[in-house]
């Protein structure tokens, strides 16, 4: 492979395969160019198969991963294990701003009600408003009259606080009780991150806003 390669306006010019896998890799979140040789070099010092089996895999995902129907999780089924499962709590909803939000809480074991994914937070500097969330399918789930109590998990950022309080106030003539995590979540911290004692902690200390 040779010329030029644009990735998301991130060019990769004149490489050779190992200097252009390094470049891709240091793009994901939380991996620099240290980081990300460190893995090139692994995957190129070990089994050819392993390579393959990684590349068969990264080219299939966005084939067999959709977006959930209902909550707006990734799954490949639709709707999702989670939506699917009538042992759950349908009375609670807890809502998040990443499907990766619903791994973390799913792992820390705290919660047995459903799920629903916001898809960002509101955060005017960006340019990101409340119709770039998934903020109508939300009321539409509201709409159905069988959710008691609405948790929101987002965290606890500035932007986080921005969508909690547009929320709260859009929410009031529903019968629903709104509360948040408390107890636990730092300030400016991020939810992907907490361990599962802190989650458990959030959770019990919820409070009602």
């Amino acid at each position: 492979m040779s010329g030029t390669v644009n990735f998301r306006g991130y060019a990769l010019r004149e490489l050779n395969a190992l200097d252009r896998l390094v470049g891709l890799l240091s793009r994901l979140p939380g991996v620099g160019k240290k980081s990300a040789g460190r893995m090139a070099y692994h995957i190129l010092d070990g089994d050819p198969s392993y390579a393959r089996l990684l590349a068969e895999e990264l080219a299939g995902l966005h084939q067999a991963i959709r977006r959930c129907g209902v909550c707006g999780s990734f799954t490949e089924t639709d709707p999702c294990p989670i939506c699917s499962d009538s042992s759950r709590d349908r009375s609670l909803i807890c809502v998040v701003e990443r499907a990766q939000d619903v791994r973390v809480i799913e792992e820390s074991g705290e919660f047995r009600g459903l799920f629903h994914v916001l898809g960002g937070l509101i955060a005017p500097l960006e340019g990101i408003g409340p119709g770039d969330l998934s903020i109508g399918q939300l009321l539409n789930r509201l709409r159905e009259g069988k959710v008691r109590e609405l948790i929101l998990a987002v965290n606890p950022t500035v932007e986080g606080d921005t969508t909690a309080l547009y929320l709260q106030k859009l929410l009031k003539d529903f019968d629903v009780e709104v509360t948040r995590l408390a107890s636990g979540l730092p300030v400016g911290g991020d939810l992907e991150y907490a361990d599962r004692l802190t989650l458990s902690r959030s959770f019990r200390g919820r409070v009602k806003l």
